[in-house]
C-alpha cells in the first residue's frame, strides 16, 4: 500500500491549489472570486501564524490538500484550529485516504499546539459526514453563525 503523507504548500504549489479550491467551492456551492481568494492564500502561505496549508501527496503525487487556520479560546485552554478546507481529488475518494489525511490533519493540528479541531460539513454531503462522524467530530451544543464584516 502506498504512503499517504503531508507537505507544506509553497508558492510553485499555487495554481495546483487554486485548482483544487475551485472545484472544492463548487462542490461547497460558493463562490470563489480567485483573485481575492488568490490574495488570500499567497497570505496565508507567507505566515504560519494564521494556520497551514498542506498537500496530500503519495510517491509525490499530489492527492489533494488541506487548510487549517489557527484560534483561540478559553473553552478549550488556549490555541485552538479549524480545519477550513478538506479535499481529495475526485479520483482519490472512497478508498479510506480520508481517514488517513484526516488523521495526518489532526497530527499536525495538535503537533502544533492546538487543543481542539473545528471544522463544518454540510449535511448533504453524506460521505463527508459520515468521515468526520467515525472520526470522533461531534456537533457542539451551540448553533454556528457567520457575519461578513465589511
Amino acid at each position: 500500500m502506498t504512503t499517504i503523507t503531508t507537505r507544506a504548500a509553497r508558492a510553485g504549489d499555487t495554481d495546483g491549489l487554486l485548482a483544487m479550491m475551485a472545484d472544492f467551492n463548487q462542490l461547497e456551492d460558493l463562490p470563489w472570486p480567485r483573485h481575492g481568494l488568490e490574495e488570500a492564500l499567497a497570505r496565508l502561505l507567507a505566515d504560519a501564524r494564521l494556520g497551514v496549508v498542506q498537500l496530500v501527496v503519495a510517491d509525490e503525487a499530489v492527492l489533494g490538500y488541506f487548510v487549517v487556520t489557527w484560534g483561540f479560546d478559553l473553552e478549550w485552554g488556549g490555541r485552538d484550529a479549524f480545519l477550513t478546507e478538506f479535499y481529495l481529488l475526485p479520483e482519490q475518494r472512497g478508498r479510506g485516504l480520508g481517514r488517513t489525511a484526516l488523521a495526518l490533519a489532526e497530527r499536525l493540528a495538535a503537533e502544533l499546539g492546538a487543543r481542539a479541531l473545528h471544522l463544518m460539513v454540510r449535511p448533504d454531503n453524506a460521505a463527508a459526514f459520515r468521515l468526520y462522524l467515525a472520526a470522533g467530530y461531534e456537533s457542539p451544543p451551540r448553533v454556528f453563525l457567520s457575519k461578513p464584516l465589511g
